[in-house]
């Protein structure tokens, strides 16, 4: 009889499957909302928005040095990152360049295309402005930032 007693008990029963699962399924939603995908996406797209205006920037200021220290003509005067479409947004390479900066100079010879915004780029425009202020240093930003975030270089 003992033998046969020992011989049932190999297995787990259903509510101790039961149980390990709702474990499992409560910690990992734990480390979901500790890891905050939606924030750390964010950041990702952030990252690559600050390497976007350095690059664009940079470009400006290659083409600066080849053109005695003449900027592209595009370039226009302003005071502030305008939202979303504003009229010193940064023409998509091959876009439709009407009412926005055309930087069409820069490619191929500094940038193989010009940059545009991981998220909110438009069909022409690239969502990132670049202006020059009164003194002649230039600005380019990212007015379509996540998180509460300020992206712009100034030189």
């Amino acid at each position: 009889m003992k033998k046969f007693m020992n011989s049932r008990r190999q297995g787990f029963t259903l509510l101790e499957i039961l149980l390990v699962v709702a474990g499992i399924a409560i910690l990992a939603g734990i480390v979901i909302l500790a890891i905050n995908p939606a924030k750390q996406l964010g950041d990702t797209r952030n990252a690559d928005r600050r390497s976007d205006v350095n690059t664009i920037l940079n470009a400006v200021y290659q083409y600066s040095i080849d053109n005695t220290g003449t900027l592209p003509a595009t370039v226009t005067t302003g005071t502030t990152c305008a939202a979303a479409t504003g009229a010193h947004e940064v023409c998509q390479t091959g876009g439709v360049c009407t009412g926005i900066t055309d930087l069409a100079v820069l490619v191929p010879k500094f940038l193989i295309a010009l940059p545009s915004d991981p998220q909110s780029a438009t069909a022409d425009g690239t969502n990132y402005d670049i202006f020059k202020d009164a003194d002649g240093r230039v600005t380019v930003c990212s007015p379509g930032a996540e998180q509460s975030a300020s992206i712009s270089v100034r030189r």
